[in-house]
């Protein structure tokens, strides 16, 4: 066993040492660190290390180490600079960056191959197979996988930013099946094609189809949807990444795209459970698109009524148990800290607090868990949908700080509702619910939420930071 593979294996080690700690937000940013530090032991080992059949360095350091530096800048000035309301559309941007990634290496390496072929094949009548099917079938994957994950994670990226709108039209899911297909034909008849400059053809066409199949597959797809897209995008880069692994042989990419991979499709798996959808409706691209925006008139909203800062703070400080229910409005008003202290000044009365935490909260997965933990909120105290659900019958107040559609009763009991179906948090089971809301626009999947009127329900209109800063006062004054 030679040095660099060993460092494969001390990097693969620390990919899954890093991946399980990442699994709890405690130890997530030392996990983070460690699969870092495993990465660059695998990035400058490959560099100075490795040897091709000859015997040759990789040689281009300049090349090599420039785009390091162009690249790590950029990405650390960006990671430095961004809100935690932007981390999902950040997320996507560098999902995308994977998969064109994945993509180029596909291309690259097909076009080296079909020179090589066309070198043998000169001024000899030999016939066959040009490249290897193996081979070739593991280039073909990389190169859809990766662009339509690029393609795809750009609109997502643009979706979430709120540059791109939904577009939909008639027939596009039966446009979406008719690309798929034509990729697959496309990629079928390439494995057995013996005509070299066709195989070029055919090869930048599905190029094409992939990265248009990436376009139409996100674009018609709902707002409130999309932390399960980009799930699928992840996974769809990690798949992307392993194929690349196989053509270079090379064990530590292999064992990366392998886990991000497989973390992304069951973390899909389980988002598209928790929206009470299928994943089949994810692959042909009618996830979450069409009907999500409610007509008007079809729902009526009922008279609401409003609650003071003073009251809030008296009803909450004299329950014996109180569930904060966290949602983007949340994140926007970066909100979290004075949400901490808030809990602090509650449980120095002698009220239990709580966090209750929907699965697909904000706009990723884990997007809320990520806030709280940024505000050292103990892990303890967040609470899955089902634990929450559990106790909220026992609750004497709830407060929904921004949340929408995970609080809408529809999804229980309006069967014509968009949402109909997909798990909620049932906070209307609490003795008393108070919403804070900046206005009463419906939230991300644009349809309304009947709870705003409930006989349990005060709204408290206003800013997440600004009424949690405003509670913490009163509270203390008190």
């Amino acid at each position: 066993m030679n040095i660099l593979t060993l460092c494969y294996l001390l990097a693969s080690i620390t990919f899954i040492i890093g991946l399980k700690m990442l699994s709890g937000p405690a130890s997530a940013r030392k996990g983070n660190l460690v699969a870092a530090a495993g990465m660059s032991v695998a990035v400058l080992g490959t560099i100075f290390l490795y040897r091709d059949d000859a015997g040759q360095r990789l040689g281009n350091y300049g090349w090599i180490f420039g785009g390091i530096c162009i690249g790590g800048l950029i990405g650390t000035l960006a990671a430095k600079r961004v809100k935690m309301t932007a981390m999902p559309e950040m997320v996507s941007m560098f999902n995308g960056m994977g998969g064109l990634c994945a993509a180029l290496i596909a291309i690259v390496e097909f076009d080296h191959f079909r020179r090589h072929a066309i070198i043998v094949m000169e001024g000899t009548t030999a016939s066959g197979m040009l490249i290897p099917v193996g081979l070739l079938i593991i280039i073909l994957l990389g190169l859809i996988i990766g662009s339509v994950s690029f393609s795809g994670s750009m609109i997502a990226w643009g979706k979430l930013n709120g540059k791109i709108k939904d577009r939909s039209f008639k027939g596009q899911h039966l446009l979406n099946l008719l690309v798929l297909l034509a990729i697959v034909a496309g990629a079928v008849y390439l494995l057995f094609c013996f005509d070299l400059s066709l195989m070029g053809t055919l090869f930048y066409l599905i190029l094409g189809l992939a990265l248009l199949y990436g376009v139409l597959f996100v674009l018609p797809i709902g707002g409130a949807d999309m932390p399960v897209v980009i799930s699928l995008l992840n996974s769809f880069t990690g798949v992307a990444a392993a194929c690349g692994g196989f053509l270079y042989d090379n064990k530590v990419m292999l064992t990366g795209g392998i886990l991000v991979g497989a973390a992304g499709t069951l973390l899909t798996v389980l988002m598209c459970r928790a929206m009470n959808r299928s994943l089949a409706n994810v692959l042909i691209g009618s996830f979450g698109g069409g009907n999500t925006v409610a007509k008007s008139g079809e729902q009526e909203q009922g008279a609401i009524k409003e609650i003071s800062i003073s009251d809030t703070a008296v009803v909450m400080g004299y329950a014996n148990r109180v569930l904060i229910v966290p949602g983007y409005g949340l994140a926007v008003a970066q909100a979290q800290h004075v949400c901490h202290e808030l809990e602090r000044l509650l449980e120095q009365r002698g009220v239990e607090v709580l966090y209750a935490i929907h699965p697909v909260a904000g706009r990723m997965p884990g997007h809320m868990n990520v806030l709280l933990a940024e505000a050292d909120v103990p892990y303890e105290k967040l609470l899955e949908m089902e634990q929450a659900n559990e106790l909220f019958p026992q609750t004497d107040v709830v407060l929904v700080l921004g949340a929408n559609d995970v609080v809408n009763p529809a999804a229980k009991t309006d069967p014509a509702s968009p949402i109909y179906g997909m798990p909620v948090l049932e906070v209307e089971q609490a003795k008393t619910v108070i919403v804070n809301k900046r206005s009463m626009k419906p939230g991300y999947a644009g349809i309304d939420n009947a709870l705003f009127s409930g006989a349990k329900t005060s709204m408290l209109f206003g800013d997440a930071k600004k009424v949690l800063q405003d509670l913490v006062t009163e509270l203390k004054n008190s």
